[in-house]
Formats: structure tokens, C-alpha cells, sequence
């Protein structure tokens, strides 16, 4: 270790991990960017976290303090205005002056756009189902077009904002975050580069543990109960098949379930995914009938402790539920 970084590590120490008073103040969205951000950091200083683990980042109400947080920061890194459209105002009155990075707009970022139905299917694929009769037809219309109204109310765009459950993503945001810091505080600029290189080296450690995780499961069949593991299931090539609710934001409509509910009993969906936040009971009307296990997904790491250690868990516990489940 170079002098430098030894002199870091021990002041650090002795402050307590608390930030250097020359470090630059940051303030992050969500906890698993606030963990991917806190490792690059590491021994530098310790940014703040707007909105708790556990909140739902689509409406949320600032404390004093996190409000506070985003008045002194002079960097803010945030997933984007799909995530939480309100935070875009938000930033711009309380942070006029900071250096905001929107990952979801940063270069290398994998995003995918968002999937249609409760199936994950097209919308013309269903109207070519020649065993649906007109009534059916005008119920899945009516349903359709009212998750269509949740697209244009609820997601703000055309890709899914879940991008941080791809740790090839988290990987590529690690030396996004270096090159931000870096240009803030180049004299730490060392420290920084090293820590993502480090975390980097981390999460590949991570994908090999995940995908043997996965592995002895994937002739299996798993529901969600909304659509946000897209990113989760194509870095480990085990896709859903269908998820309860199009949004976090909105219950699904009775058609939406009947569809759900068909899948599971056609496919011998194995496994129906909850989430902590979320109405169970839904869940348990999902279920009715068959014989398919229920397990929790927790995207957010609602339930650990924010630091650099949340990230890697969160992961981890995704494919250890899934793995479970089935």
C-alpha cells in the first residue's frame, strides 16, 4: 500500500469512518447505488443516502436531514427520473450547483426496455390465441389499455429503471463513480480508482457465486410480483414467466390475475415471488389452486444494513430466495 492510501486508511480509522473534512460531500438515491458509491469511497469518506432502505423510491418524502444532505452536496449520483420522477425537481432546487450524474444515462449501461402483459408477451400475440372467445377478447383490451395508462403515469419512459439488479451494470458504474469523484477530488483520485477496481473484482467473484447458485434450478419456472428483475434475469439467463403487477405502483386488474393464474397452471409455474413491501394477499390469490411454492424478493435491500456490504448481499439473497423457492 502507498503511503498515501496507508495515511488515508488510518486517518480514516481514527475519525471514526467519518468523511475528511476536505472530501467532497455526496448524496445518492437509492441504498444499492449508495452501496456501490460507499465502496468506491472507502477510507475517503461516506456519502449520504436521500431515500432509506425500505421506502418506495416512486413517492417519498424528504426528512430535514436528507434534504439537508442534498443542499451541501457537491456530487449526487441517482438512478434517473424513471425511478423517481419527483426527485428531478427535487435536485434541481436544493442541488442547482452539484455535479448530478443519472446512471441510467451513463455510457456503458446496459438498459432494456420494459416488457409488455402479465406474460411478458406482445400485445398482438394475444389477439391471435384462437381459443379466446369476443369476451375475453374486450376484457384483455380493457386490461391492456389500462396498464397502458400505468406505463405513461407511473415508469416515465421507455426502459426499465431497475438497472442497478445487473451487477454487469454495477460493475460499469463503479468506474463511473471513480471518474466523478476523481475529477471532484483529484487528489484522492488514487483511492478511488483502486476501490472500484477492487469492488469490481468483488462483484465478478459475486456472478460466479450466483450463477452456481442458480445453476441446479434453471429448469424451473418462477412468477414475480412485478416486473423489475429483468436486468437480475438476463446477466444469469433465467427469465421469469410472468409477473403479478405491471408496476409497484398499481394493484393488477382481475384479467391481469386470470392470466396469471392460467400460466401458473399450464406451464407448472413452480414458484410465486412476494415482495416485503407488497400486498401478500394478492399473492395468495395468485396461488389458489396449485401447488407452487411462494418466496420473497426484496429489490431495494429493504431489510440490510446501508453500507458497501448491502450491494453484494442484496445480490446474493436475490438468487439464494429464487434458489429456495424452487
Amino acid at each position: 500500500m502507498s503511503r498515501k492510501l496507508l495515511t488515508l486508511s488510518l486517518t480514516a480509522t481514527l475519525m471514526g469512518g467519518t468523511a475528511f473534512a476536505d472530501a467532497p460531500r455526496v448524496a445518492v438515491d437509492i441504498a444499492p447505488v449508495h452501496s456501490l458509491v460507499t465502496r468506491v469511497m472507502e477510507g475517503v469518506g461516506t456519502p449520504d443516502l436521500i431515500i432509506q432502505a425500505g421506502a418506495s423510491p416512486h413517492e417519498y418524502s424528504l426528512r430535514p436531514s436528507e434534504a439537508a444532505a442534498l443542499q451541501d452536496a457537491n456530487l449526487v449520483f441517482w438512478i434517473g427520473s424513471g425511478l423517481t420522477p419527483w426527485l428531478t425537481d427535487t435536485i434541481e432546487t436544493l442541488a442547482p450547483n452539484a455535479n448530478v450524474t443519472e446512471l441510467l444515462e451513463a455510457d456503458g449501461t446496459i438498459e432494456l426496455e420494459f416488457r409488455e402483459g402479465a406474460l411478458f408477451e406482445a400485445h398482438d400475440d394475444h389477439e391471435e390465441d384462437e381459443h379466446r372467445d369476443d369476451d375475453d377478447h374486450k376484457e384483455e383490451d380493457d386490461d391492456h389499455a389500462n396498464e397502458e395508462a400505468g406505463h405513461d403515469e407511473h415508469e416515465h419512459g421507455d426502459h426499465d429503471p431497475h438497472a442497478w439488479l445487473s451487477p454487469q451494470n454495477a460493475m460499469t458504474w463503479m468506474n463511473v463513480i471513480a471518474g466523478q469523484l476523481s475529477a471532484a477530488d483529484p487528489d484522492n483520485a488514487g483511492a478511488y480508482f483502486a476501490n472500484a477496481a477492487a469492488g469490481r473484482a468483488e462483484i465478478k467473484v459475486l456472478i460466479g457465486e450466483v450463477t452456481a447458485t442458480l445453476d441446479p434450478v434453471r429448469d424451473g419456472r418462477f412468477i414475480v410480483f412485478h416486473d423489475a428483475y429483468q436486468y437480475f434475469e438476463t446477466d444469469f439467463n433465467f427469465p421469469a414467466s410472468g409477473a403479478i403487477s405491471i408496476s409497484d405502483a398499481s394493484d393488477p386488474s382481475p384479467a391481469r390475475i386470470a392470466e396469471i393464474q392460467d400460466r401458473i397452471a399450464e406451464q407448472g409455474i413452480d414458484c410465486v415471488l412476494a415482495e416485503p413491501q407488497f400486498n401478500p394477499g394478492l399473492v395468495a390469490t395468485v396461488l389458489e389452486g396449485s401447488n407452487a411454492q411462494t418466496g420473497i424478493l426484496d429489490p431495494l435491500g429493504s431489510d440490510l444494513k446501508p453500507g458497501s456490504a448491502l450491494y453484494p448481499q442484496l445480490i446474493r439473497n436475490l438468487s439464494t430466495a429464487l434458489a429456495g423457492c424452487m
